[in-house]
């Protein structure tokens, strides 16, 4: 396959894989101490492909993968992208309503699900889905032929509903995803990423994943990050680059441990994207580790990238995610019409990379389009030079350590105590995450219920990243003149109250 700058790539991901076979390593899993050359892993693929098809599953339905990053997840995702299936990636860290939800939803009626994801498969599944397994080898069989234009991954994120919205991505978004990283990157065969965001999220997928499939490069995949190891791991994989979210680079910069002057030469860059990265962070981070940060801005409606700054020496400007490569982007008034340079407006995005639709969602896809345009979400402004500056969420998503979370997911779960007369989430700046949960609520007069009995609630219901860290008990939440509960007020009225 031809990899072009000015172009997206052309076919299918069973297209590159194919073209990729080779003893040439493709991906390092320093947890389990294996490796997969790139025909190992375009083998094992075809392999498990051919038996989900014996199965009888159709081109395009969904296949449902509840797997952290390891061998037998990069498998079973290629395997479903190369037997022309939709990969439904199902987030782990979800919490089991939203897992129940997006397995219903998908209409998936087979998951690869690892060991440790088991019981929260058993627990969340509707009970129509049927496990299946890696296979390495199996008898050759007939696969449905593919266009780019097919169905090839199924993606959940968090809308401001709260349920969540499937994001469909096409073999052709999905190359294009990979792309934009590549070409923005300028990453080359001799690559090696260092992974440590899960493959369940645009971000690892798309970036790292798709990037090193479209570059010709390796990956170092680790299960989660450890900060403990995430230097070592950068050293004995002998990576030359990673991807990972603001968090991530402030933990490392607090942390006592440095890396090695041999990897600290050998690291090209590193990558910051999912939520905006503070000034003073990266400033820091460079000064200590003489490791470049590259900001970007991606989402998963556009298999990731949209915006990233260029690579040093060309020049960078820290506070914005950079200008679009492999795709246009622009800010709109409110009259959708172009805005000056400086001039705060609606960010929006067209290009290869956009997805196809919200399944099954048509009303939701409509809105998110003005034209051939994306909406993003976001308010920004572009400079002369075409960097980009985000300035303010035109939605009321919490961002936590890089995730979007939808408030009225934690509503709900709040609503589901019997003493709970009203609840309301809400975002409150955070060093750490960028953002922590926190949320307000009225009890029913003569309720014992405590601010920590509804947090551990929260915690079963969607999962203990999306609990709150505070709870604050109001005699009445502010509204608006329609009834409609003032989030932002709630956030002013108890910033310096105790909980």
């Amino acid at each position: 396959m031809i990899l072009s700058p000015e172009r997206p790539p052309d076919g299918t991901v069973r297209d590159w894989l194919d073209d990729r076979a080779s003893d040439k390593t493709a991906c390092l899993f320093p947890d389990e101490a294996m490796t997969l050359t790139w025909r190992e892993l375009r083998d094992a693929a075809r392999a498990t492909a051919c038996v989900l098809a014996r199965l009888g599953i159709k081109k395009g339905e969904s296949v449902a993968i509840l797997h952290p990053n390891g061998r037998a997840g990069i498998i079973a995702l290629y395997a479903a992208l190369y037997g022309g299936f939709r990969a439904a990636m199902i987030n782990l860290a979800a919490g089991q309503d939203a897992i129940a939800y997006a397995l219903e939803h998908s209409e998936a009626r087979f998951a690869f699900v690892h060991a440790s994801a088991l019981s929260l498969f058993e627990s969340a599944q509707p009970g129509h889905i049927t496990r299946c397994d890696i296979a390495d080898h199996a008898e050759q069989q007939e696969l449905a032929d593919i266009a780019p234009g097919d169905h090839a991954l199924l993606m959940y994120t968090s809308g401001t509903t709260g349920k969540p919205k499937g994001v469909v991505h096409t073999h052709a978004s999905l190359l294009a995803g990979g792309w934009t990283t590549t070409i923005a990157h300028a990453l080359t065969p001799e690559d090696r990423g260092l992974c440590v965001l899960p493959i369940y999220h645009i971000n690892g997928l798309c970036v790292t994943v798709m990037g090193a499939l479209i570059s010709g490069g390796s990956l170092a995949i680790c299960p989660k990050f450890s900060e403990s190891r995430f230097w070592h791991t950068a050293s004995t994989s002998e990576a030359t680059w990673f991807s990972v979210v603001p968090t991530i680079i402030s933990h490392l910069l607090h942390s006592d441990i440095d890396p090695d002057p041999i990897t600290k030469a050998r690291l090209r860059f590193g990558r910051s994207a999912s939520s905006p990265l503070a000034p003073d962070i990266q400033t820091a981070f460079e000064t200590r580790f003489d490791v470049p940060i590259i900001e970007t801005m991606g989402l998963t409606e556009t298999a990731a990238q949209i915006l990233s700054n260029p690579l040093p020496p060309k020049p960078r400007k820290i506070g914005s995610p950079g200008v679009a490569f492999g795709n246009e982007v622009a800010i709109f008034d409110k009259e959708l019409r172009p805005c000056p340079p400086d001039a705060e407006g609606k960010i929006v995005v067209r290009g290869p990379n956009v997805m196809l639709e919200y399944l099954k969602n048509p009303q939701a896809t409509e809105a998110s389009f003005v034209g051939d345009w994306l909406r993003t979400g976001d308010l920004g402004k572009m400079d002369a030079d075409g960097f980009v500056y985000v300035t303010g969420r035109l939605k009321e998503l919490i961002i936590k350590g890089g995730e979007n979370i939808a408030p009225r997911e934690i509503d709900e779960a709040l609503y589901a105590h019997p003493d709970v007369i009203e609840a309301a989430a809400f975002g409150r700046p955070c060093d750490s995450y960028g953002q922590r949960i926190e949320a307000a609520v009225k009890i029913r007069a003569g309720s014992d219920v405590s601010p920590a009995t509804l947090i551990d609630l929260c915690a079963q219901k969607v999962g203990s990243f999306k609990a709150p860290d505070v709870i604050h008990v109001l005699t009445e939440l502010p509204k608006g003149p329609s009834g409609k509960i003032q989030r932002l007020k709630i956030a002013e009225l108890t910033a310096t109250t105790e909980p």
